[in-house]
């Protein structure tokens, strides 16, 4: 079951408008959706939380730091929480300034109900694939953990597609040997075929090369 459900998912949003602020809220949650509001880029960046899940649904043109530079301060924040840019004052370099920061919409204003929804149901698939991708990868890691050293050195040669009797040559042990080793780290991954080894070695790659930095 993915982390995130749909009651963790909000829309958290900033514009200095009371009045777009009350009247985004009031349709969000006739909608079902949760909201939390904020009057500036730096009220949101005081609060935020680098568990926050949902998406942020900001003004291009706010008091102080700006739509864009909020989105690159939690993009610098390491947080990939999905942004709709909202502006009254759209213009060509703003729309892909905002794109080429993965923003999922760029809406000018006015805008209608059904065009807000579609952006902010596009954000919370994204982080619904995000955090299923990332219960999977903890699964992985979790079973990868469950091997010796000894067996992670037999997947990574495995992997590479050494038979035994090669990996045998390479490790001064035995094709027999090898052939236990195999066994038992597919029965610890559960793994049932060469591609999902491929997998698990790719990981394990990864986090070596990742510890070494």
């Amino acid at each position: 079951m993915s982390s995130t459900s749909s009651s963790s998912l909000v829309v958290y949003v900033v514009d200095d408008d009371a009045s777009i602020r009350d009247s985004l809220s009031l349709m969000l949650g006739l909608a079902g959706y949760q909201t939390q509001l904020f009057a500036d880029a730096e009220s949101l960046l005081v609060a935020f939380q680098p568990q926050w899940t949902g998406c942020v649904v900001a003004d291009l043109r706010l008091p102080g730091m700006n739509g864009l530079d909020l989105q690159a301060q939690i993009r610098n924040r390491g947080s990939d929480i999905p942004f709709v840019v909202i502006t009254a004052h759209g213009d060509v370099p703003a729309a892909r300034a905002a794109f080429r920061a993965q923003a999922v919409d760029f809406i000018e204003k006015p805008f209608d109900e059904s065009q807000l929804r579609a952006a902010i149901d596009a954000a919370f698939s994204l982080e619904r694939r995000r955090a299923g991708d990332a219960d999977r990868r903890r699964e992985l890691e979790r079973k990868l953990a469950r091997l010796t050293s000894r067996e992670r050195e037999i997947l990574g040669h495995a992997a590479k597609g050494l038979h035994a009797k090669e990996i045998g040559a390479v490790l001064g042990i035995s094709p027999r040997t090898v052939e236990v080793h195999k066994t038992r780290i597919m029965e610890k991954l559960e793994v049932r075929n060469i591609g999902e080894l491929v997998r698990f070695a790719l990981l394990a790659e990864e986090r070596a090369r990742s510890g070494s930095e």
